[in-house]
């Protein structure tokens, strides 16, 4: 592993687990906040908890755990993912700047909100990161090329053998035995 994704990964992945520790101690904080967005989830994904200190609480959990394996360098792709998922809900419920009246509160909210449009286009980048290695996807049509490869290998030894082997055996057909 480098020494950029050795640093930076516990680094993307700090605000979070301290973040969601917040959210799991203490919901009733957040949970006025995230009600308009969290209103709208809870009707269309029916696993949802109904109380949005619930849910509050819940993607602050996805946060330390996946954010604990961010920064361990465990599961990074997929803990990336799962920060990315928890953090734009996070983003639009906190971070509304487009409602706030005074000119410096909204300057203030657009500014975390930038802030966490950054880290989320950091986390699609830990997701796509594969330190170094081949990609799944790349693997699986490496793999598909080489089977093409060989089974173009094998039908054409197979057509180059059953012509003679053909002739041969119409030889024997005919040969008195």
């Amino acid at each position: 592993m480098s020494l950029l994704r050795l640093a930076g990964r516990p680094l993307l992945a700090s605000m979070f687990v301290v973040g969601g520790m917040n959210s799991v101690r203490n919901p009733q904080a957040v949970a006025p906040l995230a009600e308009p967005v969290v209103r709208p989830l809870t009707a269309r994904v029916p696993l949802l908890p109904d109380r949005t200190e619930q849910v509050v609480r819940l993607s602050g959990g996805v946060q330390v755990v996946a954010g604990t394996l961010l920064g361990l360098g465990r599961l990074p792709r997929l803990s990336a993912l799962a920060l990315a998922a928890t953090l734009v809900p996070t983003t639009l419920a906190g971070h509304r700047f487009w409602e706030a009246e005074d000119a410096g509160e909204r300057a203030q909210q657009r500014i975390h909100f930038l802030k966490n449009v950054s880290m989320l286009g950091g986390l699609l980048i830990a997701a796509d990161d594969t330190g170094g290695a081949p990609s799944w996807l790349w693997r699986g049509r490496h793999t598909a090329r080489e089977l093409q490869r060989e089974a173009g290998l094998v039908r054409r030894s197979v057509r180059a053998t059953a012509g003679p082997a053909a002739a041969v055996g119409g030889l024997r057909a005919k040969l008195p035995c």
